[in-house]
């Protein structure tokens, strides 16, 4: 069997996600050693043509353009894994999607006239099917290893759909919420970060996105219990992921 062929896409972002690539430093090496990287121009000039066996696609759909390259990528993709809250959920530039867009590029833009945007930021998976999905903001080098690691040896990547909690409790961390009163959105966040944040005394920003099945209404009961305001509610699950906590709410 030919190497399988690995190629990296970059669309709306800051590029973190794919930094978090470049940083699995010696991970990276033994990845490096069992695929051909053909195309991840974070890293080199030198690209290969498709079709590529794995892309792994950063960045939300924001311009008429996007649009048009992520279905070229999908179609020159075995298989199509996004990186990243921009890629999952949109990413902070979704906030446009709770204002008028129009507005926001006539205080940002000299001549707004010769600005080609969606009214929207949405992610990969509104416009093309997905394989697997990487949260957070961003990744965890760990899970993209694990993910890559385990496709190259036929197996489903082991990803969770836990919340936060989950792993405060695996590394006895002491819940930030009940000890100190600080609000954490760990109770609905999907896990994968290692409880980065609570393990050091704060409470979970919501980065990595809604767990599966998150508890909308008892997460709300315990933030105002630590002092929050409906709309400071509404803001903090907003910050990575903008609509994603407020859609996997259950009605």
């Amino acid at each position: 069997m030919d190497t399988p062929t690995l190629a990296v896409w970059k669309f709306a972002s800051c590029d973190g996600c794919q930094l978090s690539l470049l940083d699995c430093e010696d991970d990276l090496l033994a990845v490096a050693g069992r695929v051909r990287i053909a195309h991840f121009l974070e890293a080199s000039s030198d690209v290969l043509p498709g079709p590529y066996d794995i892309s792994l696609v950063e960045g939300s759909i924001t311009t008429p353009g996007d649009a048009e390259r992520i279905r070229q990528v999908r179609a020159e993709s075995r298989l199509l894994i996004t990186i990243g809250a921009c890629a999952t959920a949109g990413g902070i530039q979704a906030l446009r999607n709770q204002a008028d867009i129009t507005e926001y590029a006539r205080a940002v833009y000299a001549r707004p006239e010769y600005l080609r945007t969606l009214a929207t930021s949405t992610p990969i998976a509104a416009h093309v099917d997905v394989d697997y999905e990487l949260h957070g903001c961003p990744i965890d080098r760990r899970q993209l290893v694990e993910t890559i690691s385990a496709l190259l040896a036929g197996r489903r990547p082991a990803l969770p759909a836990h919340s936060v909690c989950f792993e405060c409790k695996r590394r006895n961390t002491v819940c930030v919420v009940v000890a100190r009163g600080e609000p954490c959105l760990g109770p609905v966040t999907r896990a994968g970060c290692g409880a980065l944040c609570p393990a050091f005394g704060r409470g979970c920003f919501g980065c990595f996105g809604p767990a599966e099945t998150p508890n909308a209404p008892a997460e709300a009961a315990l933030l105002r219990a630590t002092g929050m305001s409906d709309d400071d509610i509404r803001r903090i699950h907003r910050t990575f992921t903008v609509a994603a906590f407020e859609e996997a709410a259950p009605s």
